[in-house]
């Protein structure tokens, strides 16, 4: 998850450079490029690509591909520690999902914590002016889509290797955003071309780890270490993009952060 979180810091940093690139065809390129990847692994380790449960497979993909394809939207037109931290919400559906997926159970005091959360998403649509209802919504579908992403990883363990999961989800992801991105297709710079070749390796590298770590261990036990992101992007917006933060927005993203840390560390000591 620490070597996870890193890369997905460098894949932050090269999607809020591309602000004038169209968000589908970031999702595309960078979908194309972990696809190519991904395939060479597999036959490199001689692993059979279309894996085993092919329908929780699917919708892994398919959530995979709604929560990346809001979440770039919301990179490139919001500051990016905010993007980052509204998207930090999906251990909250995570864990909601679970109670249906998993048949996980969820103890009152941690709704207090889920309610303390939301707070903090308030504070940041308040105090942040580059986030309004519009781009909020999007941030917080982001986080739903991640959030099934993460159940069904779960459903996938001792069904399927990390490989064919991360495979998937260019696999669906491709044939959907493709059409859809011709009609505005933007040519990138040289430079910007190596930015897009760029996310798709950070978002591989990342996805593998994650996905590694998610068939590991329980998601309350090392979701916790994904939130070093918003110290990452908060000091990537504030040295490379010039991003300024009120004190009461910082102390949403605050909020946020301390609230699910302390959910997932009281579910960690108190078990199911």
């Amino acid at each position: 998850m620490l070597m996870a979180s890193l890369f997905y810091a460098g894949m932050n940093w090269c999607i809020k450079y591309l602000q004038h690139i169209p968000s589908l065809e970031v999702v595309f390129f960078r979908s194309l490029v972990t696809l190519l990847i991904t395939w060479v692994l597999l036959k490199r380790r001689r692993l059979n690509p279309w894996g085993n449960d092919k329908k929780l497979l699917i919708l892994r993909g398919v959530a995979g591909f709604v929560g990346l394809t809001f979440y770039i939207y919301t990179v490139q037109r919001i500051s990016l520690a905010s993007a980052v931290t509204i998207q930090y919400l999906s251990p909250i559906f995570a864990a909601i999902f679970a109670i249906f997926l998993l048949k996980d159970r969820l103890r009152w005091v941690q709704w207090l914590f889920f309610a303390g959360a939301f707070g903090g998403v308030m504070l940041i649509k308040g105090y942040d002016p580059t986030v309004d209802t519009h781009l909020l919504l999007l941030g917080i579908l982001s986080a739903v889509g991640s959030a099934l992403a993460y159940n069904f990883i779960s459903m996938l363990k001792g069904k399927d290797d990390p490989l064919v999961i991360v495979f998937y989800f260019p696999l669906v992801t491709i044939p959907i955003i493709g059409p859809l991105m011709l009609s505005g297709f933007v040519w990138p710079s040289p430079f910007e071309w190596l930015m897009l070749l760029a996310t798709g390796v950070f978002t591989q590298f990342a996805q593998v780890f994650m996905t590694r770590a998610y068939q590991l261990e329980k998601v309350s036990n090392i979701s916790i270490l994904t939130y070093l992101g918003t110290i990452y992007a908060l000091i990537i917006g504030t040295v490379f993009f010039d991003e300024s933060y009120s004190w009461q927005a910082l102390a949403g993203m605050a909020l946020i952060v301390v609230s699910i840390i302390a959910s997932l560390l009281y579910k960690r000591r108190f078990g199911r």
